[in-house]
């Protein structure tokens, strides 16, 4: 078997500081947040089917679905739904321009084992724009550079044992994550609302032992500090 591809922020370059990558991703997906945040939009799979290679008969690509899919890797772009089948989850989120400080806390957090294995895992992963509405700048940057054992906490907020699909949620009517909290779910033309306030925005990613729901909310019960769109003062 091959080795799995490396997204190309994942080599080795230079690190930046947490505002600067934050800023990077905003850039490629500024327009899709908008529509996210606003609530606007339509629920829809977001993947068109690749073509098929050599003649060999077309495999069935992962659905995805929610108004924020059809702005994010579709068809044969990388980062499409059919090529992060089956990849580690740690790797499949880096792919996903929006969830870059998602992808972050998980690597500043150690839990990317906590990502596979077992029964499986579903991934509740915020987008960049819902933790820049959560948090202002100075408490997001301390809370991923400085204080682990609350970002652990953070990160729990949003797993639930077992790699459940959308529908899996939504017939269970709640969930509990590995914080142990309680998340109700409800939903209707696919998408889902967890814990009566958050949405998913595009849901049903593949990954090994995973499931990626993207929201546009942050869960759990640390307070909000962001301001005007999460930013620093100066």
């Amino acid at each position: 078997m091959e080795p799995p591809v490396i997204p190309p922020r994942s080599r080795s370059l230079p690190r930046l500081r947490w505002p600067a990558r934050r800023r990077r991703a905003a850039a490629l997906a500024a327009g899709a947040l908008a529509l996210v945040l606003t609530g606007t939009g339509c629920s829809g799979p977001g993947a068109a089917s690749p073509a098929a290679a050599g003649g060999a008969a077309p495999r069935a690509v992962p659905l995805v679905s929610g108004p924020l899919c059809d702005l994010l890797p579709s068809g044969s772009d990388p980062g499409n739904p059919a090529a992060l089948a089956g990849q580690p989850a740690e790797a499949a989120l880096q792919w996903l321009p929006v969830l870059t400080t998602f992808e972050e806390a998980v690597r500043a957090s150690g839990m990317s084992a906590d990502l596979h294995g077992g029964p499986g895992v579903t991934i509740l992963a915020p987008t960049d724009d819902a933790f820049a509405a959560k948090f202002s700048e100075d408490d997001l940057d301390h809370l991923l550079l400085a204080d682990r054992d609350k970002l652990r906490g953070l990160l729990r907020e949003h797993l639930v044992a077992g790699s459940l699909s959308l529908a899996d949620l939504v017939a269970a009517g709640t969930v509990t994550t590995l914080a142990g909290t309680t998340v109700t779910v409800t939903g209707s033309a696919g998408t889902a609302r967890l814990a009566g306030q958050t949405d998913t925005v595009c849901a049903d990613y593949r990954a090994a032992d995973a499931r990626i729901h993207i929201i546009n909310h942050v869960l759990g019960s640390l307070p909000t500090t962001g301001g005007e769109g999460g930013h620093r003062a100066h």
